[in-house]
Parts: C-alpha cells; sequence; structure tokens
C-alpha cells in the first residue's frame, strides 16, 4: 500500500503512530481521536472468509494484515476505515472484519460465568454489558449468524465451531420464554427459539 500523489508523510512516521513501542503487543492506536483529511480507495476489502485484499490480489504476509487491523475503525454511518493521523482508506468489509474462532468459558453455567472469545487474528473480546454478543438469522434460508463485538463499532462473525460450542452451553431464557442462550458478564444473550 502507497500513500496517495502529494501526501507529506513518510512510512516511519506512520509506522510510530501505529505501532508505538514498535510491536504489536503494544496498546492499540487511537483512532478513534484520528480525523485525516486526505481519505482514498484503493481497492481494499476484508472478505467473509476473513481474508484480506489488496487491489484483487489476497494479502498472504500476516504481519501486514496484523498492522492493518491495528488501524481499522468502524463509522457511525457503517464505513470502514484503515485509519492514521494523516490518511484515511476505506476498506470494503464482506461481512464482519474478524472471526471469532475460539471461545473460552470461565467460571460455572450462569450468570457469573465469562465467554471469552479469540479472532483469526489474535484480539480477545469478553461478552457482555460492553460487549455484545447477537445472532441474525438469515429470512431466506434460517441460517443464524452470530457475531460479538471486539472493539468500537468492529464485530467478529462465530465460525460454526465456536457457534456450535455456545449452543451446547445453551440454557433456557430467564424469562421463561422459549428461546436458549447463554450468560456472559450477567448478560443474557438468546441464540434463538429452543
Amino acid at each position: 500500500m502507497t500513500s496517495s500523489p502529494g501526501s507529506s508523510f513518510g512510512l516511519e512516521d506512520t509506522l510510530k503512530a501505529i505501532l508505538p513501542e514498535g510491536k504489536f503487543a503494544g496498546p492499540l492506536p487511537p483512532v478513534h481521536l484520528w480525523n485525516p483529511e486526505t481519505s482514498t480507495d484503493i481497492r481494499m476489502e476484508i472478505r467473509a472468509d476473513g481474508h484480506w485484499w489488496h487491489e484483487g490480489g489476497r494479502i498472504t504476509r500476516e504481519p501486514m494484515v496484523r498492522l492493518f487491523s491495528r488501524i481499522l475503525r468502524k463509522d457511525a454511518d457503517g464505513q470502514t476505515w484503515l485509519v492514521t493521523p494523516y490518511e484515511k482508506v476505506i476498506v470494503h468489509v464482506e461481512d464482519a472484519p474478524f472471526l471469532a474462532v475460539r471461545v473460552d468459558r470461565f467460571g460455572g453455567p450462569g450468570p457469573d460465568q465469562e465467554l471469552t472469545f479469540t479472532t483469526n487474528l489474535d484480539y480477545q473480546t469478553t461478552a457482555g454489558p460492553d460487549a455484545p454478543l447477537r445472532v441474525e438469522t438469515d429470512t431466506a434460508t434460517g441460517e443464524p449468524a452470530p457475531y460479538v463485538l471486539v472493539r468500537g463499532r468492529l464485530e467478529a462473525k462465530l465460525t460454526r465451531p465456536v457457534f456450535y460450542e455456545l449452543a451446547d452451553m445453551a440454557v433456557p431464557a430467564p424469562d421463561g420464554t422459549d428461546r436458549l442462550g447463554v450468560w456472559s458478564r450477567g448478560e443474557f444473550f438468546s441464540l434463538g427459539a429452543a
């Protein structure tokens, strides 16, 4: 990826903004505070299978994908961007920017348990009031599409094996309806009708 013509910033400045400690393990950059005036579309996309593409070619360098994922932001209008202090690049997201590939349960079944999801890019999020778990159902096929919030407005779609694990953990809804769901951090999340 190159900067747009006329950009006045260098790669070194951008990397310092994205990786302030020089490594991926450092804190995520404050992309919610960055509002650059320059924006471009370089045909960057994240497909439903979690793979990143640029100008029709799959990005196969995992460190590059991890770097880009650190500066991903979804705005209130639903548009997703790669954001630096100097420029933002539109990202076309086919479904969700991340995939939840693992779930770990901490604590016994019930309101006190915690469900922590790990994404394909090793981000972790624990479902709860600040990280809701939701299931959409395709009206034509009846197929469930489960998602969990990772950060900001960015979600991870649960892979089929992870959703099956949740289904195995499902309990009846506390309100006595015919729904089944799971608890995490005191919140009940419906997975669908029994």
